[in-house]
């Protein structure tokens, strides 16, 4: 069962986090339909650095696609039909195909991505803009406060 949230609270006393809502909803709807597969890591590696691991036993390079639009990375896996004829006694390893969504921050770019057994890799970069880093304010005296000196003759 789903419980609905109001941030009518939220809405009083900020600014700018329309988003927010729309992240805890989005997160709600994956969490209530039970999938974990393919199973994943989320990684900090150091500040502004992450990683998400995604184990994709039994893709291929070609069988995965990564995007990412509107603050959110998508990762897609559609296994290509198997033409053998096999007839499995017993199948535990998974190849269906999935789609698993990541909610990125603000200003959180995809930097690279690598597989390598069976574990998929993305690196992520949180680059601040330069108008968005702290800078030092210098603080000035007004020319009315500063004192002259009168040279004695």
């Amino acid at each position: 069962m789903r419980t609905a949230l109001d941030f009518t609270p939220l809405y009083r006393s900020t600014v700018g986090f329309d988003r927010l809502a729309n992240i805890i909803d989005n997160a709600l709807q994956q969490n209530t339909n039970g999938t974990s597969y393919p199973p994943y890591n989320i990684e900090l590696v150091e500040d502004n650095r992450y990683a998400i691991t995604i184990a994709v036993a039994g893709f291929a390079q070609d069988e995965l696609d990564i995007q990412t639009e509107k603050g959110v990375l998508t990762v897609r896996g559609k296994k290509a039909e198997d033409k053998k004829d096999r007839k499995f006694l017993y199948q535990g390893i998974a190849t269906r195909s999935f789609e698993r969504k990541f909610q990125l921050a603000d200003y959180v770019e995809v930097e690279d991505a690598q597989i390598e057994n069976g574990l998929l890799r993305i690196e992520l970069l949180k680059e601040l803009p330069e108008a968005m880093k702290p800078k030092k304010i210098a603080i000035n005296q007004r020319a009315s406060e500063k004192v002259i000196e009168h040279a004695e003759a």
